[in-house]
């Protein structure tokens, strides 16, 4: 296996990690909510000053990489009773490599003791919806939170309960 996962640490991880944001939310985001609400929710939620900020409140940040080259990131936060994976991204020529189950069994064993793990996803990325129902999370919920200046994001809540 080629994939090496690191914990974001350092001013310059912070940066890599904003850099992979902007290159894979537009490329992913841009046709399902549109190039404006993709750059807003860049510069409010995955700047580096952004990430940092949530780095100093408890998110963890962790980079993977693939044969040495970034090839994605992924941010959870633990909870009281669950784990809350907040993001889970993988560079499109990259993906279908084993990165995104590398960064699901990262979590999982980060959440040991916890009753389970959710994330939120766009009601309408059928995708990512897919992929986390067969590494067996599902539907829980729904939310649709304001984010500002007119944006909304509407999604699901799915879950996974562990063992």
């Amino acid at each position: 296996m080629q994939i090496t996962l690191k914990t974001v640490e350092t001013e310059e991880e912070i940066a890599l990690t904003a850099r992979l944001a902007k290159e894979i939310w537009h490329e992913h985001y841009d046709a399902l909510i549109g190039v404006a609400q993709v750059d807003y929710m860049l510069s409010h939620f995955q700047s580096g000053e952004a990430i940092a900020a949530q780095i100093e409140t408890g998110t963890v940040y962790v980079l993977a990489y693939w044969a040495g080259e970034p090839a994605g990131y992924c941010a959870y936060r633990p909870e009281e009773e669950k784990m809350f994976l907040s993001k889970i991204y993988v560079r499109n020529e990259l993906r279908g490599r084993g990165i995104g189950k590398a960064f699901f069994d990262h979590v999982e064993e980060n959440a040991r003791g916890k009753r389970s793990v959710y994330l939120t996803v766009n009601k309408h990325n059928d995708h990512s919806i897919a992929v986390y129902e067969r590494v067996g999370f599902a539907v829980a919920d729904q939310v649709c939170t304001d984010i500002g200046e007119g944006f909304y994001m509407d999604d699901y809540i799915m879950e996974k309960a562990l063992a």
